[in-house]
């Protein structure tokens, strides 16, 4: 049998795990691991499609023969996929999605049919390159407390949760050891839930709940996520003086009963002791339900927490600090980006877009304000705002720039995909924009100012239904900004052809300076024979947005991907009054 001596070139994550990988380098060998990988492959609880499975073999066995510097997207998309030569991973994500794809089915037969197995293969994020570890001994099933007769199948899928968040969260969010090299991110600590029962598995559901909303935060790359210990008494009681500890705790109580469970959560800020958030959820033990239970239960309690205009985002931005320090000022710079992102109010644009700037200079190493500042050039170009004589134009090269930028930094980093998928958008590369969009959406899909603004970009490309569904959702979960949301679900009812509805979501937020929402407005007065509205909304543009006017059909045609929603917009625009330049216009009764 040949040995294996290079068990994966990916950290572990623990130094339990690397004492762990320095002990079994002389007993795990090239024949156990492809035992396993049959095993697994073989398995009908390995719920991978077949194009995962040549994946997870191949990436196997180059690592086995020592190639694991050959395990690249290109050679795994033309070796395995069967792309040609011109494969091009940046405009061609699918060896990224099928990696997620396959991760998550790892980790997914790790808590069913491979719970019990010694060998262990993974796919660390970051790289394609597999992971092989030996557990010490078989997982075991808790041993049950309660004779209740509902409780006998909890404890296989309370270890089962354990192993999940463990496979699936192995590490929280970056820990800087330079301060001066980041900004001042608000730093969350998650302390343990407190176990109210204290019987059966309940120990085992409360670690596990906790884990699995450390693994879900940490995805949000604005909130650096701290795990408790649980000999921390001091709780969110003490005031602390120094920036690197958090500001802020998240703690909670869990109570069991025979048929459910009860988690009770709240947050609190540390310096003044206040509670800033608290709510209550209930889930049901059937086992068969549990981990879908507990992570749903995750998302509602991670959602409003890390969310842009989130509870976090509010209570920073209700501070108001003399003489605030330079790294306080930077992250200060991304919380007005999103002040002015509710309004789009183009005379607090050139604030918002110098000190963003300012914050990248200060702090290259800044991927969210290199990606808000993609976003607010597109802005300047996309609204068409008046150019701040202190500036230089922005341009939609220096938007891609700055969104190639944000994605090296941090190519998980949400605002920084979605930066790029805005650029790549308004570039015209639109297919592109999307695919980046969908993945953005898979890495953490409680992000809903993603989520709406990813909507926003598929309705407009012509996938009306899935992205209206989205923007939906975004408006339901996100207190932020409401009118950009509801513009865009007017247009979602103008296509569907309910001007009723379309005239309902245009009015209920209005944004008074944002020229976008005065054209999606005038399109749906003039289509709804609103004549005295349409009229108002044209006279705004004119006054307020004549370049946009003078070029209506290109202004359109940037937004609007289908030749035939581009010419229906227009027509409408026709009918409020407003056309192109030699098309005339159609005067109102």
């Amino acid at each position: 049998m040949r040995e294996l001596s290079i068990l994966g070139s990916s950290p572990v994550a623990s130094t339990a795990g690397a004492s762990f990988e320095r002990a079994v380098t002389s007993t795990l060998t090239a024949e156990s691991v492809r035992t396993q990988l049959h095993r697994i492959v073989n398995s009908p609880d390995f719920d991978a499609t077949e194009r995962s499975r040549r994946f997870l073999g191949y990436v196997v066995e180059e690592e086995i023969a020592g190639r694991a510097d050959r395990i690249k997207a290109y050679a795994i998309a033309t070796e395995v996929f069967g792309r040609d030569a011109s494969f091009d991973a940046h405009s061609d994500p699918v060896v990224r999605v099928e990696a997620g794809h396959l991760r998550r089915a790892l980790n997914l037969y790790y808590v069913t049919a491979g719970i019990s197995d010694e060998i262990v293969i993974s796919i660390p994020k970051g790289s394609y390159v597999p992971k092989f570890d030996m557990r010490p001994s078989p997982m075991r099933p808790v041993r049950v407390a309660s004779p209740a007769r509902r409780w006998r199948a909890v404890p296989i899928a309370a270890a089962c949760l354990l192993a999940l968040a463990t496979l699936s969260w192995p590490t929280v969010n970056r820990i800087r050891s330079d301060r001066q090299q980041a900004p001042a991110l608000p730093r969350l600590l998650v302390r343990p839930f407190d176990d109210l029962t204290n019987t059966g598995n309940s120990q085992a559901i409360a670690r596990g709940l906790t884990q699995e909303i450390i693994g879900q935060i940490a995805k949000f790359k604005d909130i650096v996520t701290v795990a408790g210990d649980p000999r921390d008494d001091q709780g969110a009681s003490a005031a602390r003086s120094s920036a690197s500890d958090p500001r802020y705790v998240l703690a909670g109580d869990i109570n069991v009963t025979d048929n459910e469970f009860r988690l009770r959560a709240r947050v609190l800020n540390r310096v003044d002791n206040t509670v800033i958030w608290a709510n209550s959820y209930t889930g049901d033990l059937q086992a068969s339900k549990l981990i879908e239970t507990v992570t749903d239960i995750a998302r509602q309690v991670v959602t409003p927490l890390g969310q842009p205009y989130g509870v976090i985002y509010r209570a920073d931005a209700s501070q108001r600090l003399q003489n605030a320090p330079d790294d306080w000022q930077a992250y200060a710079c991304t919380l007005s980006y999103y002040a002015y992102r509710v309004s789009l109010d183009g005379k607090k644009h050139p604030s918002v877009r110098k000190c963003l700037e300012d914050a990248v200079r200060r702090f290259p190493d800044y991927a969210t304000a290199w990606a808000l500042l993609s976003q607010a050039y597109v802005d300047e170009i996309r609204f068409r705002y008046p150019i701040d004589p202190s500036s230089s134009p922005a341009s939609i090269d220096r938007a891609l720039e700055a969104a190639r930028r944000a994605v090296e930094l941090d190519p998980e980093n949400i605002r920084a995909l979605q930066a790029q998928m805005f650029a790549l958008y308004f570039h015209g590369e639109v297919e592109t924009a999307l695919k980046i969009g969908e993945r953005a959406l898979g890495l953490n899909p409680n992000d809903t100012e993603l989520v709406g603004e990813y909507g926003y970009r598929l309705a407009l490309a012509g996938h009306w239904p899935r992205g209206c569904d989205l923007m939906n959702e975004a408006r339901e979960r996100n207190p932020g900004p409401l009118a950009y949301y509801e513009s865009g679900l007017a247009l979602c009812s103008y296509f569907k052809g309910d001007l009723r509805e379309a005239v309902m979501w245009i009015t209920k937020t209005p944004a008074p300076e944002n020229p976008n929402y005065h054209l999606i407005a005038a399109a749906v007065y003039g289509e709804a024979g609103q004549t005295i509205e349409a009229a108002l909304e044209r006279a705004w543009l004119e006054a307020h947005a004549p370049q946009l006017v003078a070029n209506l059909r290109s202004e359109v045609a940037l937004r609007v991907v289908r030749p035939e929603d581009v010419d229906r917009f227009l027509q409408s625009l026709r009918k409020a009054g407003i056309a192109s330049p030699g098309e005339g216009k159609r005067k109102l009764d």
